[in-house]
Formats: C-alpha cells, sequence, structure tokens
C-alpha cells in the first residue's frame, strides 16, 4: 500500500503538513479516529506503534473489542441507474452483484 504503514494489523496514513513542518496520519479502515505525527520518518512510525499499542490497551481496560481493520464487508452508494447496470450485467453473467462489484475492485487496486 503507498503512503501506508502498519504494524499489528493496522494500517495508517502518511500525510505531510508544510505549514507545521510535521508528518501525521490516522489509522485507516476503522470507525475509531486515532491519530498520530512526528517531525520525521522515525518519529512518525514510533507515534503510529504507540498509538496503537494505547489503543489496544484503552479497549482492554474498557472491556471493549478493539476494530478489526478491513473486515471485508463495507457499503456503496451509487446512483440508480448504474446500480441496475450493474445488477442486470452481474444476472446476465449469472453472479451475484457482490462478485461483480468485487471483480470490478479487483481489477483497480494496487497490490
Amino acid at each position: 500500500m503507498k503512503h501506508a504503514i502498519h504494524y499489528k494489523g493496522y494500517y495508517g496514513s502518511i500525510e505531510f503538513s508544510d505549514e507545521d513542518n510535521v508528518f501525521f496520519g490516522k489509522l485507516i479502515g476503522i470507525n475509531d479516529h486515532i491519530t498520530y505525527e512526528g517531525d520525521n520518518v522515525t518519529d512518525l512510525r514510533r507515534d503510529f506503534e504507540e498509538a496503537v499499542n494505547e489503543y489496544l490497551d484503552l479497549c482492554l481496560q474498557m472491556g471493549k473489542k478493539p476494530e478489526k481493520p478491513f473486515k471485508g464487508t463495507f457499503n456503496v452508494r451509487i446512483g440508480a441507474d448504474l446500480h441496475r447496470k450493474a445488477a442486470l450485467t452481474a444476472s446476465a453473467r449469472g453472479i451475484s452483484l457482490n462478485a461483480l462489484v468485487e471483480e470490478a475492485i479487483r481489477q483497480n487496486v494496487y497490490e
């Protein structure tokens, strides 16, 4: 994944603020808002790993199950016309709409 770091199964974005002269990011693929920052790549990675560890510790203390990123399900909102075309295409091909969407995504994602 380009412009991302990972640790313990969690992925985080990497961005740079020219105004603040700092790298920053947030965990990707979960609803909880977990952020981190650093003045350089080493500090960014260290803060990212600390943020993941603190998130997991906090969940444990609260008795909450930590969110797992990329569970394999998500909602997609598209226009009604595209929805109709996709459903009819899937039906004509003898596959489910989910299978059609998975195929389309597979053809367009970075490895």
